[in-house]
């Protein structure tokens, strides 16, 4: 699963492959959660290869959960 992460004053997102089954989903977006409500200063998440990803919480502009890695479309077709 790919996850998008804009943040203020950058024009570059921030985008990780995540595990795509549902625990790592919810445990990614529970983590996000928290982050935006405030209850962490940042948002710590890990990518499929085991690499560590912060994100001052404060920063954060929005996040965007893309779809499982099998239902990615390529083409100009719906």
């Amino acid at each position: 699963m790919e996850i998008r992460i804009g943040v203020s004053h950058s024009v570059r997102d921030i985008s990780l492959e995540l595990e795509s089954d549902d625990k790592s989903r919810a445990a990614a977006r529970k983590a996000v959660e928290e982050a935006l409500a405030g209850k962490t200063d940042v948002l710590w998440l890990k990518d499929k290869r085991g690499r560590e990803v912060a994100v001052p919480a404060e920063k954060i502009a929005f996040v965007e959960f893309g779809a499982p890695d099998g239902e990615r479309r390529l083409g100009f077709g719906t």
